[in-house]
């Protein structure tokens, strides 16, 4: 299937894994491909996800803000830890990339190659069901963007929603790639 991805393309599945490496994950997911796309994209689909402020700085940062979710931050905040004054003082007294540099969230040494999620592999899979759907030749960012939409991923769906709905993200891709067609 990789033989069928544009270049833009390929370069978003690699960056995918970087993204991944550089936020601590054991593996790749639909929220690193995300981040990956933002990056990679070419300047038509860029400026519509730019005019949502969807910009791969804004979802590294919600990621990063979210991998404790409030729920989390409420449990331990009932046994008297504030989760954000903990941050904070982190910041002051190390830096403000020293919680950046942590260990993967299993605490393991980071490997040479990340495995993708099963939600990342059914991102994939989408993301050709929609070229093919669009009777499009090769699978482009618009497609994989259009695959983390249907897959339904929690991370890349919340991270998404935050910006904008995803019926109207959908639709605005689908014009774009009209348009072009």
């Amino acid at each position: 299937m990789f033989e069928r991805f544009s270049r833009t393309a390929r370069v978003a599945v690699v960056l995918a894994q970087e993204e991944a490496r550089d936020l601590g994950s054991d593996d790749i997911g639909p929220e690193h491909l995300l981040i990956a796309v933002l990056q990679a994209a070419g300047s038509g689909l860029n400026a519509l996800l730019a005019g949502y402020g969807l910009t791969a700085t804004a979802v590294r940062s919600r990621l990063a803000a979210n991998t404790l979710d409030d729920a989390d931050s409420e449990a331990l905040r009932t046994i008297g830890i504030d989760l954000k004054a903990v941050r904070d003082s982190v910041a002051r007294s190390f830096g403000d990339d020293a919680l950046d540099n942590a260990l993967t969230r299993s605490g393991r040494r980071r490997r040479r190659h990340l495995p993708f999620t099963r939600a990342a592999k059914k991102t994939l899979e989408l993301s050709l069901r929609e070229a093919v759907a669009h009777k499009d030749t090769v699978i482009g960012c618009e497609h994989l963007l259009l695959g983390i939409i249907r897959c339904g991923d929690p991370r890349a769906a919340e991270v998404l929603g935050a910006h904008v709905g995803p019926a109207a993200l959908h639709a605005e891709i689908v014009a774009l790639l009209d348009a072009a067609a």
